[in-house]
């Protein structure tokens, strides 16, 4: 069975291939690998493939998921657990199997979430940098301390769960706010509606997926409920957030930090060295400017560990199709 795997980075090869050599007896998987995301314009790199495994900014519209039946391919696998970059109707119309990697390391990103929020506070990024430069002067780096702070979790699930034990043990209010909450989170906080939530928190952290019904559900009327002066820090989906309305709640001092490692228009960015090159995304290149704001490429997710269990949790998914049985991991129309 071969699978054209795009997006395909140094080290999702390795543990790709590690996983596959770790295998017991099944079908054999002969992996094919491409830089190159995946679009109508890629489709054709899948030729003779019976699988392509793709990752959060490959796109699999209609037009794309037409193309590749139409070469034979008949399995999605995500190295992910968003799939709202993939068209489930036209999928499930050609009768497509897909299946994600619904958790992988929660305490990845969690950490992550965590290193985001202590590096804007305290100024530590800037601060490597003045010291650096023979600079030890503490103006302009004064942070706050955590410990009796308020912080809302948005989207309780697992890595929200793992954010909560986090931010609480470190002495925090925690608030919880999800449509299904969690019955772990009650022994870490209290679930509240959005809007309490956004009004009673210094740091708010986002942690849901991105539908239509949470797209840009941080804007400019959430913004102006929040606390003047709190932190936001989005570890989960680029879409969640309206930039522009960001942009100008930081110009009013509305929003006091903005900490993200995922972007709207990432997919145009993130993954690639672009250190010699001009970007042309002007509202991106408008969020650098401020010194409150920081930016990482989508990297929560970047451990040993979670690139392990993305590995054998999509391999698992594979066997599944290949065996023609029942995938827990398997995604479907809603």
């Amino acid at each position: 069975m071969k699978i054209a795997v795009f997006s395909a980075r140094p080290y999702d090869r390795r543990s790709l291939d590690e996983a596959n050599q770790q295998r017991g007896s099944g079908p054999a998987f002969e992996f094919q690998y491409y830089d190159a995301t995946l679009d109508v314009h890629t489709a054709t790199l899948a030729q003779d493939c019976d699988a392509v495994c793709v990752f959060v900014n490959d796109r699999l519209d209609a037009a794309v998921l037409q193309a590749l039946h139409a070469m034979g391919v008949r399995a999605v696998l995500l190295r992910c657990a968003g799939f709202n970059n993939v068209d489930l109707a036209s999928a499930e119309g050609l009768g497509f199997f897909v299946a994600r990697v619904p958790a992988y390391s929660p305490e990845a990103v969690a950490e992550h979430t965590l290193a985001l929020i202590m590096t804007l506070n305290r100024q530590t990024h800037r601060a490597y940098n003045r010291v650096r430069e023979g600079n030890f002067m503490l103006e302009g780096l004064l942070g706050r301390t955590l410990h009796g702070k308020t912080a809302g979790i948005v989207g309780t699930g697992k890595i929200g769960l793992a954010t909560a034990r986090i931010l609480h043990g470190m002495g925090c209010t925690v608030l919880g706010h999800d449509p299904y909450p969690s019955p772990d989170f009650a022994g870490l906080g209290e679930c509240v509606p959005l809007q309490e939530l956004l009004a009673r928190s210094d740091i708010v952290s986002l942690h849901c997926p991105l539908t239509a019904d949470t797209r840009h559900l941080i804007n400019d009327d959430s913004l102006a409920l929040m606390k003047r002066g709190a932190m936001l820090v989005n570890t989960s989906r680029g879409g969640l957030v309206d930039t522009d309305g960001v942009i100008r709640a930081l110009k009013s001092r509305q929003l006091g930090h903005l900490a993200i490692d995922v972007y709207e228009q990432e997919s145009a960015l993130f993954f690639q060295d672009r250190s010699g090159q001009i970007i042309d995304d002007d509202v991106f290149q408008r969020l650098m400017t401020f010194p409150n704001v920081l930016v990482t490429g989508h990297q929560g997710f970047f451990t040993a560990e979670a690139l392990q269990e993305i590995a054998e949790t999509t391999l698992g998914n594979l066997a599944h199709f290949a065996a023609g049985t029942d995938c827990p991991n398997k995604v479907a129309k809603a």
